[in-house]
């Protein structure tokens, strides 16, 4: 896009009601409407790496739904993100729900295709399997990255009934890969049960800090987002969000619900505070809408994914401004 080419935009909600026409994320076009984008709101409708309950297949259809009510402007973070960079919808990534190892493949391979023209990627799943292929693209872009992950569970375990790709272990792949920058790795929301204390040791050892739910109630979302901040410093940064971060009296409808999670008001002030940050993708995983009611989950993912998505045009409006 060419400094004298805007941004298409969102439907007008003035002349067309929300709650027609097609359900694009935040009724933004389709990529192929505008040939390219600078984000791309991609969903991969995958769960068959999942432990409990299945649905997340089609959480990336739920959000875009539930993001029919989303604004052009955003107050928290002054800024407009539809203006400030082509934002598009980029469809659906179809994998395999039979073979997990050729779905990440194909996850890998489409992912490597939109960013190649430059995209940023806000994708939408799917279970939180799919994070590795993602992160695997993003790494050969930018080399490894620093990871941020909001999440109930660590997803650093090693196998489940011998199989290396669940939604239980794309970070320790992910580590062992080599793509992450292992001085700058954080869970964030992070609580109950585990299978034993080792799971601790062994998530330590591969470099990750953790901030669980209850730092963040006890300690605030500024200070919270202030020691993420400090420990990503200005490397490049992959968020991976799984939904089920958020308490399931805010997100119901997710596949492995875990007491005493965050707000969602929690989960957006520290993404907020993370504006300054060099976000060069995220990923909002493991909606279920089957045990949603209301859309709780959905809304409350739709508005997380716009508030990554306004970081992401934020730093292109940013970088281009010097250029």
């Amino acid at each position: 896009m060419s400094s004298i080419e805007q941004p298409r935009g969102p439907v007008d909600s003035s002349r067309v009601p929300r709650y027609a026409g097609p359900a694009t994320f935040a009724r933004l076009p389709r990529l192929d409407e505008v040939g390219r984008a600078d984000v791309a709101v991609v969903g991969v409708p995958f769960d068959a790496g999942v432990s409990y309950r299945p649905g997340a297949r089609f959480g990336g259809n739920a959000i875009r739904e539930a993001s029919r009510l989303l604004r052009p402007y955003n107050p928290a973070q002054d800024a407009s993100p539809f203006a400030l960079a082509q934002v598009a919808d980029a469809g659906d990534i179809a994998a395999n729900p039979f073979d997990i190892n050729e779905a990440v493949e194909t996850i890998e391979a489409a992912a490597d295709d939109l960013i190649g023209t430059g995209a940023r990627l806000m994708t939408l799943g799917g279970d939180h399997t799919i994070a590795l292929p993602l992160l695997r693209s993003v790494a050969r872009k930018h080399g490894p990255v620093a990871l941020l992950h909001f999440d109930a569970h660590l997803d650093t375990w090693d196998t489940y009934f011998g199989a290396e790709y669940t939604h239980g272990t794309p970070f320790r792949r992910a580590v062992e890969e080599g793509i992450l920058d292992t001085s700058a790795l954080s869970h964030v929301g992070t609580r109950g049960p585990l299978y034993g204390k080792q799971d601790l040791t062994d998530d330590e050892k591969m470099g990750f800090g953790i901030v669980t739910s209850a730092d963040v109630y006890r300690r605030g979302a500024d200070e919270v987002a202030d020691q993420l901040r400090q420990r990503i410093g200005d490397r490049p940064l992959y968020i991976s969000i799984d939904i089920d971060c958020l308490d399931p009296a805010h997100a119901p409808g997710t596949g492995t619900p875990e007491a005493g999670g965050m707000t969602s008001r929690e989960l957006l002030e520290i993404l907020r505070g993370l504006s300054s940050c060099n976000l060069v993708s995220a990923d909002v995983v493991e909606v279920a809408p089957a045990y949603d009611h209301a859309e709780i989950t959905s809304v409350a993912a739709s508005h997380t994914a716009y508030e990554l998505t306004t970081i992401m045009s934020r730093q292109i409006a940013a970088e281009r401004a010097v250029q």
